[in-house]
């Protein structure tokens, strides 16, 4: 499997950025790590070894991207404002840095984000803001209410990072339409603490009109790296 390290000065981020790329062809896959989690999480955790054969095939390439988790929601050493500030440069840095990366790397447009845990949040957030960039999305175990990270502070960067809160009011014809069209994927395990939130939000969606697959796995099925690996060998195909 072809395997490359790249590393880039973000200007958006004001500091180097590192990524794994796997594979040298085929639908690209956008991976976002769990809270805190690193660039190398899903190589790790097994992720990539269970859709190796996709990857060794030439049907997925995979773009492992690294999280500034720890200098946005889990900092605590600053506000809330800094925080989620924070996080808009990390949008930033995926939309206008990573995401011309992936095309000049793939000519196939059709991009893939997924996650899990925590990294579900990112991928489901960023497709669903960006639904022209990210046409499916894989969300596993997620939580889609991040308001525990503002601490009771609300702005801008709070409400459009917070799906649950700006998916009910979204209201643009063309946006909306462009969600419909895509793929949604989401799944947990029957025995996931962030089963109910999942399903929650899923239930927005349905009263949007947005069409989406939630996958319950069990019986017995927890938080964790097993279930996950299931879960992704499943849905990328």
């Amino acid at each position: 499997m072809q395997r490359n390290y790249v590393k880039w000065w973000s200007p958006s981020l004001g500091r180097e950025m590192e990524m794994l790329v796997f594979g040298h062809s085929g639908t690209p896959v956008l991976v976002f790590p769990s809270s805190n989690g690193r660039f190398f999480e899903w190589e790790d955790f097994k992720m990539i070894q269970t859709i190796g054969h996709q990857i060794q095939n030439g049907q997925n390439q995979v773009f492992c991207v690294d999280s500034v988790d720890a200098e946005s929601f889990y900092n605590r050493g600053v506000g809330p404002d800094v925080r989620f500030a924070r996080y808009a440069q990390y949008e930033k840095y995926i939309i206008d840095e990573v995401v011309p990366y992936i095309h000049h790397a793939n000519e196939n447009r059709y991009l893939i984000a997924a996650g899990a845990s925590f990294g579900a949040y990112h991928a489901v957030n960023f497709a669903l803001k960006h639904p022209w960039t990210f046409r499916k999305v894989i969300g596993m175990s997620g939580k889609y209410d991040v308001r525990a990270f503002a601490d009771g502070h609300y702005d801008d960067n709070v409400y459009f990072n917070n799906p649950i809160d700006y998916m009910p009011r979204l209201e643009d014809h063309n946006h909306l339409e462009q969600i419909r069209r895509n793929d949604l994927r989401f799944a947990a395990g029957d025995h996931d603490i962030c089963l109910d939130a999942t399903r929650s939000f899923c239930n927005i969606l349905y009263q949007k009109g947005i069409w989406y697959d939630l996958d319950v796995w069990g019986p017995g099925i927890i938080h964790d790296w097993p279930a996950w690996r299931g879960m992704i060998a499943k849905h990328l195909l």
